[in-house]
């Protein structure tokens, strides 16, 4: 099998080619290593990949047309996982422009490239920030998800709307993939886990929105790098019981599915601070905040379907998860 990953030098992107080659599969990488956090932990990740055997490295950006056209006329994969995205929330209440560049318009050439090189499935990075002002918990793809709270939410959902689209029309077997609070070794600096972890060590405040009454689904990377294998190898057909008039958002009567990837264990924020005081062996200074803009108060992932259909569910706990983290981060910035 040869698989095109895209956003290869990211967190998910480096871990899942990692057990992708230790499977013997052909990876083709596609990254930008674009500046929106430190570009040396992207190629740091990429360093491990470069000298393995049945892996090939390609610079570039999804939205550069001509660029992705090349990429899927040269090497031609049979399978694409898209993890290549203007990944945050907050970032996007900024910089709004990049997230139609790389989400919307760089989507658009990946799927046209699936289209036209009879791609046998395309596996794709959704998230569960599509869920915005949904309540009712724990959240399920058979929900609606039309309220998004964030632009990057809005590029989200609109990617699963295209990939039906292409479904319907050209019979391209997609799988959206709803990711939830991913964490672990190699993790974005962006996000909580690294920030806290940073700041915590550096005897600097730590930011705690929403005064710490957050809840987060927090999915350690190995267990979502086993989920988006296990859908990867399983090519969606059309639900024979779907039905036009009761319409359910998780299938179609095309190839296409969603699922979530979630811990279906949320944990609360405050909870989070004390495990990694307890890992660190420091106290953490906390600057209670309100909710910022843009974010949910709690997100709590259904996994019945990924159960039902891979025989997998998501299990590392906070405890043992945010150990390795910590394990990694203080080896790694030790070599720095």
């Amino acid at each position: 099998m040869k698989t095109l990953v895209t956003g290869a030098a990211g967190f998910i992107g480096s871990s899942l080619c990692r057990r992708l080659l230790d499977e013997g599969e052909v990876v083709i990488g596609f990254d930008n290593f674009n500046a929106y956090y430190d570009p040396q932990l992207k190629r740091d990740r990429a360093a491990q990949l470069m000298n393995r055997p049945g892996f090939t490295m390609i610079e570039g950006s999804l939205e550069d047309r001509a660029v992705t056209e090349s990429l899927f006329e040269i090497h031609q994969p049979e399978q694409v996982v898209n993890l290549a995205a203007q990944a945050g929330v907050r970032y996007s209440l900024e910089n709004p422009r990049a997230y139609i560049d790389a989400n919307i318009v760089g989507f658009t050439n990946i799927l046209e490239g699936c289209r036209h090189h009879a791609v046998q499935h395309l596996v794709y990075a959704s998230s569960s920030s599509v869920y915005g002002l949904n309540t009712r918990m724990p959240f399920s793809v058979h929900d609606n998800v039309d309220h998004p709270l964030s632009l990057y939410a809005a590029t989200k959902k609109a990617n699963e709307l295209m990939a039906h689209t292409y479904s319907h029309l050209y019979g391209l077997p997609t799988t959206g993939l709803r990711f939830f609070t991913v964490y672990g070794p190699w993790g974005r600096p962006d996000m909580a886990m690294f920030l806290f972890t940073r700041a915590i060590l550096a005897g600097e405040p730590i930011k705690v929105f929403n005064n710490g009454q957050m809840l987060r689904d927090f999915t350690y990377v190995d267990d979502i790098v086993e989920g988006v294998l296990r859908v990867k190898r399983r090519v969606p057909g059309p639900d024979s019981a779907w039905q036009g008039d009761n319409p359910d958002p998780g299938t179609s009567s095309a190839p296409y599915r969603l699922y979530n990837i979630g811990n279906n264990d949320p944990v609360a924020l405050l909870h989070l601070i004390e495990v990694l005081e307890q890992k660190l062996g420091k106290a953490a200074i906390k600057q209670m905040l309100p909710m910022q803009d843009g974010d949910v108060p709690a997100t709590y992932a259904n996994v019945d379907d990924l159960i039902r259909d891979t025989g997998f569910k998501p299990s590392t706990s906070i405890e043992e998860g945010v150990g390795r983290f910590v394990d990694w981060y203080l080896e790694y910035y030790q070599r720095q």
